[in-house]
């Protein structure tokens, strides 16, 4: 049986007109061997306009948008996983809640929300989280710099504490070579070679952890072929 995977995340996820977004690479990746769900297809403002118009609209499915973090998920996750019958999630959030809403503490009790819930649709959900990757704000602001920080290792100690043999839990490793003047068009949102290196997060997190698909390195990330997948 195939997986049925559900992305998760803010403005870096669901991209705007003329974008290829890091789904559409996991999609090459991952998707000939997992069921992409989720209620969503649509870029920013509703757009269709992917770079890519061959991008599958069964593909295009996701749970994410512009303005959104871990305290707007956390509310609708429960219905979400189950509406859609969701087994994996790939999730990127926390800089919108960090940017303008919550602090590091409030921001991961809306994380620790978010994953019961989201257990509480499906015990047997596995779960893979990105933590807060470097932007623009990090660079000049320095108390918020430390609140990302921070953030980062409460929620690691999180997903340490949560973890469980039938609900695993993973932290993706921020991309090594991620640089914000290279890989995103203004300091926060990626380019090309920016969704390349997340959606390598991702696939890299999925190969290590659980032996699904195969890694980054070893298949460029925007030209892969899916890989058989294991539940």
């Amino acid at each position: 049986m195939r997986l049925r995977m559900m992305f998760v995340g803010d403005s870096m996820t669901i991209g705007r007109a003329g974008d290829y977004t890091w789904r559409y690479r996991m999609w090459q990746h991952l998707g000939h061997s997992c069921e992409i769900v989720g209620p969503r297809t649509g870029l920013y403002e509703s757009s269709t306009a992917y770079a890519d118009p061959a991008f599958p609209a069964g593909a295009r499915r996701h749970l994410s948008g512009w303005g959104e973090g871990w305290q707007h998920m956390a509310p609708v996750i429960r219905e979400t996983v189950a509406a859609h019958r969701a087994d994996l999630l790939l999730v990127s959030l926390g800089l919108i809640d960090l940017g303008f809403y919550t602090d590091a503490e409030q921001t991961v009790l809306h994380a620790h929300r978010f994953l019961t819930e989201a257990r509480e649709a499906n015990p047997r959900i596995r779960a893979v989280l990105l933590p807060v990757i470097p932007n623009i704000r990090a660079e000049t602001d320095a108390p918020f710099a430390a609140q990302v920080a921070h953030f980062n290792v409460l929620l690691a100690k999180t997903l340490a504490d949560l973890d469980e043999p039938r609900s695993p839990l993973l932290l993706a490793s921020r991309p090594e070579t991620y640089d914000i003047h290279t890989d995103t068009y203004d300091g926060t949102h990626p380019n090309e070679s920016g969704e390349r290196k997340l959606a390598g997060a991702f696939a890299d997190a999925l190969h290590q952890g659980w032996g699904i698909g195969g890694p980054s390195s070893s298949s460029p990330l925007g030209a892969m072929a899916g890989k058989p997948v294991s539940k």
